[in-house]
């Protein structure tokens, strides 16, 4: 355990950053679930609207730094690929 006054801050700094982090990551999760829900149902209008909601989640998230860049832009590229798919 962290015994100097730093060093406790940062511990609690960065138990508070996880916590977000990982929140983050679940919603961007969730919002995908939605959108592969719709593709899977072979609703392209539920879909687009799904998509369309989970774009700004996911370059939220990635602009905060719980996931990186491209890794959002991989996501929203195969998602958009799997909908024009349909």
């Amino acid at each position: 355990m962290a015994t100097h006054k730093s060093a406790i801050k940062r511990a609690r700094q960065n138990e508070i950053r996880n916590f977000r982090n990982k929140s983050n990551r679940t919603r961007v999760k969730n919002v995908i679930k939605r959108v592969r829900t719709a593709i899977s149902e072979k609703s392209p209008e539920a879909a687009q609207t799904a998509l369309a909601a989970a774009i700004p989640v996911i370059h939220k998230v990635a602009q905060k730094g719980a996931i990186h860049r491209k890794t959002a832009s991989r996501k929203i590229s195969r998602l958009t690929k799997q909908i024009n798919a349909l």
